[in-house]
Parts: C-alpha cells; sequence; structure tokens
C-alpha cells in the first residue's frame, strides 16, 4: 500500500464497482467509490499554480526565440507582443543582437529544448484534466488531498503522468543550471555589464524562478516514484535457497 505526505504523494485507492443489483455509491455525487488498495496522483497546488504561471511565459519566451530577428527590435513581430524583449535583450546579451549576430546557437538551442519540455507539460495536465476521475476514499485515515470530490488520477494513469512531469522538470533544471554555469565559464560575458540592481531585479530573480520551482517538483514527483516502487517491491516476496 502506498502512503501520501501530501497532496501530490501517492495515495493509495483502488475502483471498489458495485454488484449490478446494487445502486452506484457515487450516484448522488458524480464521485467514484474506492477501496485503499492501489496508486493514485493529484498535483499541489502549488505545481498547478506554477504551470499555469509557467506555461505561458515558456511559450512567449519560445516564440520570441525561434522566430528571431522577425521578434527582434524592428522586426515584424516585434511590436506589440515582443516589446519587453528590446530591454531584455540588453540585459542578458543571449536575447539580444551580440548573439544573434555571432550566430551563437545556444539560444535557439535552448528554445529548442523548451519545446519539447512544454508538450511534456501540457501532456501531463491535459491527461490530468482529461483522465482524473473524482473519488472518495473509504478506508481509515483518509489522505490528504485525496478525499470525496478530489480528482486523481489511478493506477498506470498516475505511473504516466507522474514519470512525464518528473522527466520535464529534470529537464527544467538541468537546462537552467547550464544556462547560468555557461554565464559562469564565459566570465559573465552575455550579464556582467549590468548593475546589481538590475542583474538581480532583471536576471537573478526571474531566472531563479526555474531553479526553485522545478526543484520542488523533482522532490515531490520524485518521492511519490520512490515510494511507489518501494511499496510494490515490498509485496513481492522474495525467497532464500
Amino acid at each position: 500500500m502506498v502512503t501520501t505526505r501530501s497532496a501530490s504523494r501517492a495515495a493509495s485507492v483502488a475502483p471498489r464497482h458495485p454488484s449490478p443489483s446494487s445502486p452506484s455509491p457515487s450516484s448522488s455525487n458524480n464521485s467514484t467509490t474506492v477501496s485503499r488498495t492501489s496508486w493514485t496522483h493529484a498535483p499541489t497546488r502549488l505545481t498547478l499554480f506554477w504551470f499555469g504561471l509557467s506555461l505561458p511565459l515558456v511559450i512567449w519566451d519560445t516564440g520570441y526565440v525561434l522566430l528571431r530577428p522577425l521578434t527582434m527590435e524592428g522586426g515584424s513581430l516585434h511590436w506589440p507582443l515582443y516589446t519587453p524583449y528590446k530591454l531584455y535583450g540588453e540585459v542578458d546579451h543571449v536575447y539580444g543582437w551580440k548573439a544573434f549576430d555571432a550566430h551563437s546557437g545556444f539560444t535557439a538551442a535552448q528554445g529548442t529544448l523548451n519545446v519539447v519540455e512544454t508538450v511534456m507539460y501540457l501532456f501531463y495536465v491535459g491527461w490530468y484534466l482529461g483522465k482524473g476521475v473524482r473519488v472518495e476514499v473509504k478506508g481509515k485515515g483518509r489522505e490528504k488531498g485525496v478525499g470525496e470530490g478530489k480528482k486523481v488520477l489511478l493506477g498506470r494513469q498516475a505511473g504516466v503522468a507522474v514519470l512525464v512531469a518528473f522527466s520535464a522538470a529534470v529537464m527544467t533544471l538541468s537546462k537552467t543550471v547550464l544556462y547560468w554555469l555557461n554565464e559562469y565559464f564565459s566570465g559573465f560575458d552575455n550579464i556582467g555589464h549590468n548593475s546589481r540592481q538590475d542583474l538581480i531585479l532583471l536576471w537573478i530573480i526571474p531566472n531563479g524562478l526555474w531553479l526553485i520551482f522545478p526543484t520542488y517538483i523533482i522532490y515531490v514527483m520524485g518521492g511519490e516514484i520512490v515510494e511507489g516502487l518501494s511499496n510494490a517491491s515490498s509485496s513481492v516476496a522474495i525467497k532464500s535457497e
């Protein structure tokens, strides 16, 4: 049995199908009544908040990167959608004319990975919203975040969702760390011209969010994966010869 420690951790539930002659236990509230024998998954509110905030920003950013120079100052797509990048391109030359004129491939490479990550995150959100069912947990110790009316993914569907989101978060964190290390090992070639205040407000804080939240997702969903594997392995009897 898999236990939970937070709203997004794996809870132990399995569908309990009523007999054909008996009324459905969920007929009154549109919920599925389940007993505690199988794995489920539901994202935390913080995870959903981050996806709601970050996904539109990443799609916007990726559009700017992959459509350059049309999206840059003077380009036909620059105004009004991408006008903030005039300032950001001056703060971080990776996004400005310096890198573009130098034919630096790093910007477009990380933008292409953004596409892969975004597709994976959108798959996770769509999978949860489209395949999630509302459940009512039966048994001792109703888990936090998994109770009557809570939308969850069950069994294999839960495992697929967690694996996809975890993998995407590892990609995001790794790419962001690489982005920071690229500046460090190049002597801060693209951001070293900024004042300390501009660097903190316009580069460190915005980019730091893509270190903090993916790390959180990795911690939460990685914990679910480990916990699920641990409980699955504990149910296997090992016979010593």
